[in-house]
């Protein structure tokens, strides 16, 4: 196929070439006699063809069902999208994953071994310039990507949208239901703000909140989010449902695979007592706060502190400069830290490394203060390991405190408190 469009039938090629061939036309015409007149048939046709191409919704309980999701990497959003997508799937539904970019070698493996078909539109667009303008690069893949499902992909009885709203203005020219999955406001997480960001970032926050309440249905990952939602959308008319994430169960339930037994990985979860940090390799997720706590035990437990591992695991994209330097960062605190020998980092991990590093590690640390939701969390309470997390934000609504995992302040010193109290448990 093209790189700038899909694999088109043969009747939208031509009626592609047509249009290509009116609009060197009219590049050519000055006199507005010519071109205006051109230009309302042209939206009257376009009109027509939209109008002709709307949903008709599916007899039956069966529908169809696409998801537009901006970067299908490895993350609990991509996480929760995928797994919503497999389950619908599972119950006879037919499932589309759209997206500006998919790598199968840094996705989860649903998306790149065939259990979910994935189509790509827009990958030729820069992330940034120069590690700038993200927001600005964003919102063109993402009405790029809105733009080719409208013209050309098939029709869908429901849209899910997450994380970027830009979409749906033009997706509700499909006639199909928008349900808005909003992890959290995007104008939330753009950072401290200048007085030239602040004029930059304006429009794109303003676009943000009148393109998120054009969903027929609004949805966000905890009452957290919702309560910041209501706070940020001053113009929504109704409260945002709450309904938080899940796990796909069985993924969980699996053991794991004879051959990961055999890797440095395993031996180091099987010989030493391990606490397991998975985040996104992003400043805001703070891990090296897990790596000062850890620091923090040594004059607790003298000799003993030799014998503990933390894992450092999470989403690692060698295109985000941010990924890169933050892993270097994180390794020279634990160098300075004299801690080095006993960090392990583990980006991009697998599913089978996934489950191997829940079901054998000692405890999972989670780091982030104020979070959406956090589905690490709830993975480790599935795996039986308790979970030590900031005393706010998503957290506070997944774990019970001092039964499925300890909730502290957010400093070094309290989440190594914490970690000595489950160590001296585990010696019980």
């Amino acid at each position: 196929p093209h790189p700038l469009y899909p694999s088109f039938p043969p009747i939208r090629k031509m009626g592609l070439a047509v249009l290509s061939a009116v609009m060197v036309y009219l590049a050519t015409q000055t006199s507005a006699r010519v071109w205006v007149p051109v230009l309302l048939a042209l939206l009257v046709a376009l009109g027509l063809y939209l109008w002709m191409r709307r949903v008709r919704l599916s007899d039956g309980e069966k529908f169809r069902v696409a998801f537009v999701h901006p970067d299908l990497g490895i993350g609990g959003a991509e996480r929760l999208v995928v797994d919503a997508a497999v389950g619908l799937q599972q119950l006879g539904h037919s499932v589309v994953m759209y997206t500006s970019h998919h790598d199968p070698k840094h996705a989860f493996a649903e998306t790149a071994d065939g259990t979910l078909q994935v189509k790509v539109h827009g990958d030729f667009f820069p992330r940034s310039v120069f590690g700038r303008l993200h927001i600005l690069f964003a919102t063109i893949r993402g009405v790029y990507l809105a733009i080719v499902m409208v013209m050309f992909e098939p029709r869908y009885d429901v849209l899910v949208v997450d994380q970027l709203s830009v979409p749906n203005p033009f997706l509700r020219l499909t006639g199909s239901r928008i349900v808005f999955y909003c992890h959290f406001p995007d104008l939330k997480l753009s950072g401290r703000r200048g007085a030239l960001k602040s004029v930059y970032r304006l429009p794109f926050d303003l676009l943000e909140e009148w393109t998120t309440l054009l969903a027929d249905v609004i949805l966000v990952n905890s009452r957290f989010t919702s309560r910041v939602f209501r706070e940020t959308f001053r113009s929504a008319v109704h409260d945002p449902t709450v309904l938080y994430p899940s796990i796909n169960l069985a993924a969980y339930d699996e053991p794991p695979p004879a051959g990961i037994q055999s890797t440095e990985l395993y031996r180091i979860l099987d010989t030493h007592a391990t606490f397991v940090s998975i985040n996104r390799f992003e400043r805001k997720k703070d891990v090296g706060k897990a790596v000062r706590a850890f620091a923090l035990l040594a004059p607790h437990l003298g000799g003993r502190f030799r014998e503990l591992r933390l894992v450092l695991a999470g989403g690692y994209d060698p295109r985000v400069a941010e990924n890169v330097e933050h892993k270097q960062e994180l390794e020279a605190l634990a160098e300075s830290l004299g801690v080095r020998g006993q960090v392990i980092f583990k980006p991009s991990f697998t599913s089978e490394e996934r489950s191997a590093m829940l079901s054998k590690g000692l405890a999972v640390v989670y780091t982030p203060a104020n979070e959406h939701f956090g589905i690490v969390p709830v993975e480790g309470m599935y795996a039986r390991r308790p979970v030590i997390a900031c005393n706010n934000g998503g957290p506070t609504e997944s774990i019970l405190d001092g039964e499925t995992g300890i909730l502290c302040e957010d400093t070094p010193e309290a989440f190594a408190q914490a970690m000595l109290q489950l160590l001296a448990d585990r010696g019980r």
